[in-house]
């Protein structure tokens, strides 16, 4: 019955949001990557991951979208549910899809649905400015949260493509600002995409939760990659930071060991997989 207390007896018992904060707090990297399903779930948790996401990327690499933007909460849950099958020790974070929290009300009947039918233990939303009463009014009835800045690639129609955010100074400044009203406003956790280095170490420095980076440079609190990416699985072109883990591995397994190693000691990113 009280299986989350039996679990902190554990050796290594499961990541909470505590756990997150404390390792921002004492400096140590948080290890990040997505699952889509029960089995590499299970790989990507053997691996010891801190924290993993099923993301609306599984529009484009499972289900062959162009962008995130078909994804619906159906396929959310349906996938988050099989992920959590697989999982005993990392963190489940599941995203909002593209349109299913455009109010307050909105927002909330679907984090629940995620969290009761998916077994989320956070949701994830692309935010900004418009969406800092949502974050609040989540996190008044105790959902977590992790609010997306920098590139949001459900934006993308808007945006004009998957592109560097933050080059220009104001851009950079104004995106710092959100992050810290978001986090204010509840936001346990910022995850930031594809932003100069410089803005990602200010970011980080700004705000008392973890920060974690795709595509943000070396000095947030955490990175996180797309698994079907860090497995070489995905065809052609690839964003710059990502780094192919199989490539010297014999195994799956292996390659994600490697990830999760390269995190905690800081070699990957490095300045190849950076933008300035």
């Amino acid at each position: 019955m009280y299986t989350q207390l039996e679990q902190r007896g554990m050796a290594e018992p499961p990541v909470t949001v505590t756990t997150l904060r404390k390792m921002k707090q004492q400096g140590q990297p948080i290890a990040c990557l997505t699952a889509y399903d029960a089995s590499y779930a299970a790989l990507v948790d053997a691996a010891k991951t801190d924290l993993v996401l099923v993301g609306d990327s599984l529009g484009m690499v499972i289900q062959g979208h162009d962008t995130t933007v078909p994804v619906t909460v159906a396929d959310i849950v349906y996938h988050s549910r099989a992920v959590a099958r697989g999982l005993r020790h990392a963190f489940l974070v599941a995203d909002m899809p593209f349109m299913s929290y455009t109010t307050s009300g909105q927002a909330l009947e679907n984090s629940v649905r995620i969290m009761q039918k998916g077994g989320a233990k956070m949701i994830k939303l692309e935010a900004g400015d418009d969406q800092v009463d949502i974050v609040r009014h989540l996190a008044r009835h105790d959902i977590p949260v992790c609010a997306h800045v920098g590139l949001k690639p459900q934006s993308v129609h808007k945006i004009g493509g998957f592109k560097v955010q933050g080059r220009e100074p104001d851009q950079a400044n104004e995106m710092v600002d959100s992050a810290k009203r978001l986090q204010d406003a509840g936001a346990d956790i910022v995850l930031l995409e594809c932003v100069p280095n410089e803005v990602g170490q200010k970011t980080t420095e700004a705000l008392d939760v973890p920060v974690i980076g795709i595509g943000a440079g070396p000095d947030v609190d955490g990175q996180i990659l797309v698994l079907y990416d860090v497995l070489d699985i995905t065809q052609g072109r690839t964003p710059r930071f990502v780094k192919n883990f199989q490539q010297g591995h014999d195994s799956p397994l292996a390659a994600l060991q490697a990830y999760v190693r390269a995190v905690k000691d800081r070699s990957y990113p490095a300045p190849e997989h950076c933008f300035s």
